[in-house]
């Protein structure tokens, strides 16, 4: 009996000591300091308190009337006692779940469950905001915008500034600011800090270019580096860099745009036990850097009558792709220009009017191959011509040479590739097809024996399908001249042909910016989207590339009294295009209306120079 008391009464031990040592866990409600309430659009906090629990809690998925923005521990601590021999411990945790109000009402959380202890659940009500959380923002980014070195409140909601302060801000610079047209700059954003930790970057509107064409460069920073300025030291990142072509003289304006900054603001404070200690504060800034002013020079004048429109650094060489040569089948003949500029607006000269009229020169098929590299765009353009031997004999391919602007020497340099002596023997189609219409000629004719000859029947001479035999080959020859000298007058001027044919060449690249589009690649889709309406306009217009801007395109269509209406908006998708181009937010949901209106925007154009008879 006595034994049993003993038992009894250990286990009664047990189970207080276990009640004394089972885990907790508690949640409490933070509105912040200096708030009394929750109002839509501000932050407010759920504090998770675990004791004695080796398990973390998980970050909630959902909370009723909030958006979920942070969830992280700020502050652990732990303690030990020996009172005669018996050594205990404790343990506790504070976890911090940051919520943004989204809509009014009375709500609750909880209770979660840590370890297999649930806590208790919190209440809380929201009420109506005194404005929208876009209001909020956009006026503080005004007020802090008039004061550049401001400093952000103490309150717990996302700060917002403008140009930056001396803990963060963005600087923008150029590598020259006095250049010539189409000459290549490069255009760099770097991010200054001194918080403690960068969580996101992310821009919230596109930069703005005007007057130029830009191509985005992937040479940026992927860790931050230490920098000194202004005497003070901060962690650096190259956050943006283009490569920048002015398309016009004068000065032009490069506008900075905005970037969202999420980072770690450190606060500090003094624990009784631990000493000095800090925890993170999420913090939120829009950051916009300084603009910037390029004095752009015109290209010297005269310029070249056989101006390619390149500007920069280039070679180029030829391929002849075979050695042996007949008339009436097709040739190939490649021209490669390589060299650093603008690659992808250069042109060669007419090759029409440079090659023997014996040798008929097509179209060629262009393959651009350029890279974004440091400062500038390098690469290779190649330009595979087909041309046809009409005549059979010794003939001289040309020398071709290539007229550009190089702005290191401020002079327009020639390069050239090498010309071709050939052999152009008999081709065998063209005897076999005399030969057969020889045969057919021969077997049509009847050949009659004079016995057989009646009073009634007519002499074959007098038929009408005599003579047949002769009026159709005549019509036939004289159609194929009547054919010929048209064709080879719409392609003596490459420019009017061209012109004729901008509707279907536009349609043609806009079939690569389709197939962009159904592989989800906004990048290529903008891309090729803006090379078949600029090409489009500079065939339409026949004007060449290094004079495609759109003050020319406006003065053009003027003249050709293009109604205002369809020029403003063919301008303007051009305009969409560029801004959606480097604007992440809305570029691959907006594909599709984009293209719809790239089609009807040509349409348009065509409609109008049909009704004004195609000045």
């Amino acid at each position: 009996m006595k034994i049993s008391k003993r038992y009894g009464m250990l286990l009664a031990l047990l189970i207080f000591a276990m009640s004394v040592w089972a885990g907790n866990v508690r949640l409490s409600l933070d509105m912040g300091r200096g708030h009394n309430g929750i109002a839509v659009g501000e932050l407010f906090y759920i504090n998770v308190d675990v004791s004695d629990i080796n398990e973390a809690p998980a970050t909630p998925s959902a909370v009723k009337g909030a958006k979920v923005m942070y969830f992280e521990r700020v502050s652990q601590s732990s303690s030990f006692s020996n009172i005669n021999g018996q050594v205990t411990q404790t343990s506790s945790s504070r976890y911090v779940l940051t919520l943004r109000a989204t809509e009014e009402g009375q709500f609750s959380f909880g209770p979660i469950s840590v370890g297999g202890v649930k806590s208790n659940t919190v209440s809380y009500t929201i009420g109506k905001g005194s404005s929208s959380p876009a209001d909020r923002s956009g006026s503080a980014d005004k007020s802090d915008s008039s004061d550049p070195n401001a400093k952000p409140d103490s309150s717990d909601k996302p700060k917002f500034i403008g140009k930056g302060d001396s803990n963060l801000f963005l600087r923008a610079s150029v590598s020259q600011t006095n250049v010539y047209e189409q000459q290549a700059l490069v255009y760099t954003v770097k991010l200054y800090t001194t918080y403690d930790a960068i969580k996101f970057i992310g821009a919230t509107a596109a930069p703005k270019f005007d007057g130029f064409v830009v191509e985005e460069s992937k040479d940026i920073s992927h860790s931050l580096t230490a920098e000194t300025y202004n005497g003070k030291t901060y962690a650096t990142a190259v956050i943006a860099r283009y490569v920048i072509f002015p398309q016009m003289s004068g000065q032009l304006k490069v506008m900075g745009n905005t970037y969202t900054v999420s980072v770690d603001q450190r606060e500090y404070y003094h624990d009784p036990f631990w000493g000095s200690m800090s925890y993170a504060t999420p913090l939120q800034l829009n950051v916009t850097p300084n603009d910037l002013v390029v004095d752009v020079k015109p290209l010297p004048s005269p310029k070249p009558a056989d101006f390619s429109g390149g500007v920069g650094d280039f070679r180029i060489s030829s391929d002849l792709k075979s050695g042996l040569f007949k008339s009436n089948t097709a040739a190939s003949i490649v021209y490669t220009v390589t060299g650093t500029g603008n690659l992808k607006y250069v042109q060669l000269p007419d090759l029409n009017a440079l090659y023997p009229s014996e040798l008929e020169v097509y179209t060629p098929k262009t393959d651009v191959q350029a890279d974004v590299n440091g400062g500038n765009v390098s690469g290779k353009v190649t330009f595979d011509y087909t041309f046809m031997p009409l005549e059979e004999g010794n003939f001289k391919i040309p020398a071709v040479k290539f007229v550009y602007f190089n702005p290191s020497t401020g002079k327009y340099e020639t390069a050239q590739a090498k010309g071709y002596d050939i052999t152009v023997g008999k081709g065998e189609s063209s005897a076999k097809s005399h030969v057969n219409r020889q045969r057919k000629f021969n077997e049509s004719l009847q050949v009659v024996n004079p016995s057989e000859l009646k009073k009634d029947r007519v002499a074959l001479v007098n038929t009408f399908l005599y003579w047949l035999f002769f009026i159709i080959p005549f019509v036939a020859l004289v159609v194929a001249v009547v054919a010929y000298r048209s064709y080879i007058k719409s392609h003596a001027d490459m420019a009017a042909f061209n012109s004729r044919r901008a509707d279907k060449i536009a349609r043609r690249r806009l079939k690569k910016a389709a197939a962009c589009m159904k592989k989800g690649d906004a990048d290529g889709f903008y891309n090729e989207l803006l090379i078949a309406l600029w090409g489009y306009m500079g065939d339409k217009l026949k004007m060449p590339t290094s004079e495609l801007m759109r003050d020319n395109i406006r003065t053009v269509l003027e003249e050709k009294s293009v109604p205002e209406k369809v020029i403003e908006g063919f301008i303007s998708l051009l305009d969409k295009c560029e801004f959606a181009k480097y604007s992440s937010a809305d570029a691959e949901s907006s594909m599709k209306s984009t293209y719809e209106a790239a089609i009807n925007e040509i349409n348009d154009v065509e409609n109008a120079f049909k009704k004004g008879g195609d000045k």
